[in-house]
């Protein structure tokens, strides 16, 4: 095998209750990866499409090359690469585009060589990649998009990373309002400490949200389906955002949130055809404030990053 070619989905991180340790993948949208070998002894992008010019071309300051190269030092390979980029999420919109460039990278690279490492194995490079893009190696959106389905990051330090079961039927509605809010500066308005009150019940949720995932039960994961910490900071920068999660339940959402540090909502729902009428009540409810919008309708993904092409 010379080349490969790995598409990484999309993500919604936090699921509301569970900031930083809580995430699922969908299956559209996504990046594609497509990677060659060479004799170059180097690792270099060769083309970046769908960026409009915004992302580094510098190897080592692009997430999708520089874990490339953090890979291949720990295999302890010299091997020359190519990559070309293909970004088909947009920017800023809280669906783990950096994730997904990372994971393809990574599981690109893994391919090539053989496979030497497991898919868990390559979650701390991935992580490393978040933290070139955004500053912070959380894994709340990389996990997903590289094991796919819905996981929970228990601990940090040390890494402890669990995959949750998916309900069948379980289909997730993203609406992304044309608006940008950078992760890093979302992340800056979150309060560093909380009221005990307020975690008390967050940590409800969090238990409340697996529990429900455990025993399939959709009445349970609705009502944990409730943010008290970031959501109440972090709508305040989405056009709309309360009206939207009234629209959503109203026709038939499980629950409503913020996808990651938005401008991006998801509801979960209970079925494809459900989840397909919210996002286009709250389309059309953007349009009538004047603001475009893109929506996707997906269940969950439970294969994560997957190889679509080897040559």
């Amino acid at each position: 095998m010379k080349s490969v070619s790995v598409f990484a989905p999309a993500s919604v991180a936090n699921v509301n209750c569970g900031y930083d340790v809580l995430g699922f993948a969908v299956h559209r949208p996504g990046d594609e990866v497509h990677m060659s070998l060479n004799g170059s002894g180097v690792v270099s992008i060769d083309h970046i499409g769908g960026d409009d010019g915004r992302l580094p071309r510098d190897p080592a300051k692009n997430s999708v090359s520089a874990v490339v190269i953090n890979y291949l030092k720990h295999i302890g390979s010299e091997q020359g690469l190519g990559i070309k980029l293909y970004k088909k999420m947009p920017f800023g919109s809280g669906l783990g585009s950096s994730a997904a460039s990372a994971v393809g990278g990574l599981v690109a690279v893994n391919e090539l060589m053989g496979n030497p490492l497991t898919r868990m194995e390559l979650l701390p490079f991935a992580m490393e990649g978040e933290r070139i893009a955004c500053g912070n190696a959380h894994a709340d959106n990389v996990a997903p998009s590289l094991l796919g389905g819905i996981i929970l990051i228990r601990s940090y330090d040390p890494l402890d990373v669990i995959s949750l079961p998916v309900p069948d039927q379980l289909c997730c509605g993203l609406v992304y309002p044309h608006v940008e809010i950078p992760t890093m500066a979302a992340r800056q308005i979150i309060r560093t400490s909380i009221p005990m009150s307020s975690a008390i019940r967050q940590w409800g949720n969090v238990g409340g949200l697996v529990a429900g995932l455990f025993t399939n039960d959709a009445g349970l994961i609705g009502r944990s389906l409730v943010d008290h910490i970031v959501e109440p900071v972090r709508k305040m920068l989405i056009p709309h955002f309360d009206e939207m999660r009234t629209i959503a339940l109203e026709y038939g959402a499980l629950g409503f949130g913020i996808s990651g540090s938005g401008p991006t909502v998801f509801a979960l729902c209970t079925d494809e055809n459900t989840a397909g009428k919210v996002t286009s009540a709250l389309a059309e409810k953007l349009k009538e404030h004047g603001l475009g919008s893109t929506c996707y309708v997906s269940p969950i993904n439970k294969q994560g990053a997957r190889v679509i092409e080897t040559g």
